[in-house]
C-alpha cells in the first residue's frame, strides 16, 4: 500500500517524538516502505550544527540510528531554509513532492487555544500534501 514514507523531525526535540517514531517505523515494517527522515534548519550556525553540511550529517546519522534500530531501509533530506520558523510549511510540502512520498507521518502537539488562529505544521502539511498524512500526537 505504502512504499515511500517521508518522517519529518525536529532534531532539537528527538526526545518528544518516540510514538511518531515508532509509528513510523511499525508501518514501514508492515508494508516493507522505505523511509525518508526530515529536517529543517536555518541556513546559519545553530546549536545543533555550525553549518549545512554538518547539520546535514547529523540527519544521516539519525537516520541511520533509526534504520539499524528499527530494521527499515532509511534515508535522509536535510531542508536548509532562509527562515525555518517562516518557510517550513511550504518546504515540507514540497519534500514530500520531490521525494515521491506516499505517506508523511509526523509527531504534533495536543491543540490548544493558539491552533485556533495559527495551524500546527502537521496541519498545514495535511492541508496541502499530494500525500497521505498522518499525524501522531505525543502523549
Amino acid at each position: 500500500m505504502f512504499k515511500h514514507i517521508m518522517a519529518p523531525v525536529d532534531l532539537t526535540h528527538t526526545d518528544r517524538l518516540d510514538r511518531a517514531l515508532q509509528t513510523t517505523a511499525d508501518v514501514a515494517k508492515n508494508y516493507g516502505a522505505k523511509v525518508t527522515y526530515v529536517s529543517a534548519s536555518n541556513d546559519t550556525p545553530g546549536s545543533l550544527a555550525h553549518n549545512p553540511q554538518e547539520f546535514r550529517d547529523r540527519l544521516a546519522a539519525f537516520a541511520q540510528e533509526q534504520a539499524d534500530k528499527a530494521g527499515i531501509e532509511a534515508d535522509s533530506h536535510a531542508l536548509i531554509l532562509n527562515d525555518e520558523a517562516v518557510d517550513l510549511d511550504n518546504a515540507l510540502v514540497h519534500a514530500a513532492d520531490d521525494l515521491g512520498a506516499d505517506l508523511v507521518i509526523m509527531a504534533s502537539h495536543k491543540p490548544g487555544f493558539v491552533d485556533h488562529f495559527w495551524s500546527s505544521n502537521g496541519g498545514a502539511v495535511a492541508r496541502r500534501a499530494n500525500a497521505s498524512v498522518f499525524i501522531v500526537r505525543e502523549d
